[in-house]
């Protein structure tokens, strides 16, 4: 099977080349990423506790799906497939913001990642890839706020980042 490759970009998104996923991630190179944010009709988020075989944050609660998009796919393509993959359901996307951050780990790697943040409205229970999410959940963004505080070491780093900046934006 051939090595993912992730969208080298400038902060203003402009593509400058494909990488492997993983020398991306050990040089710490920005690329192009999303992360998908699904409520329910109760204003719940959908979270989804990472696989524990996953090469980096195992076990870990992270917003509902994110990744990284493909060469020629829109954002919105990437989320919509990522979402189906990992949790098992489409619904509508829409795009909210976009942001750069980055976060080392421990194993070396870094996300240094151009994220663009998108949300949806979905109200089953999803259908879960076991070999990509460990279990789920639905939270209030408040009891998410207040859990992150509580217990930050639950929560992968990079949901910590980005639930701040979307929280930042809501209120």
């Amino acid at each position: 099977m051939l090595e993912e490759k992730v969208i080298l970009v400038s902060e203003t998104d402009e593509q400058l080349g494909l990488m492997g996923k993983m020398e991306a991630h050990e040089k710490g190179l920005l690329h192009r990423a999303f992360s998908v944010f699904i409520f329910n009709k109760d204003g719940k988020l959908l979270l989804q506790q990472r696989a524990l075989d996953k090469y980096h944050s195992p076990g870990l609660w992270t917003n509902t799906c994110c990744s990284h998009q493909r060469e020629g796919e829109t954002n919105l393509q990437a989320g919509k497939r990522r979402l189906l993959e990992e949790m098992g359901f489409s619904c509508e996307l829409k795009e909210l913001f976009s942001f750069v951050y980055k976060a080392p780990f421990d194993n070396g790697l870094t996300e240094h990642e151009l994220d663009h943040v998108m949300a949806g409205y979905y109200d089953e229970d999803p259908v879960i890839n076991a070999e990509e999410v460990g279990s789920f959940k639905w939270m209030t963004l408040e009891d998410v706020r207040r859990d992150m505080l509580l217990n930050p070491g639950a929560y992968t780093e990079w949901f910590k980042i980005i639930f701040k900046e979307y929280y930042q934006r809501l209120i």
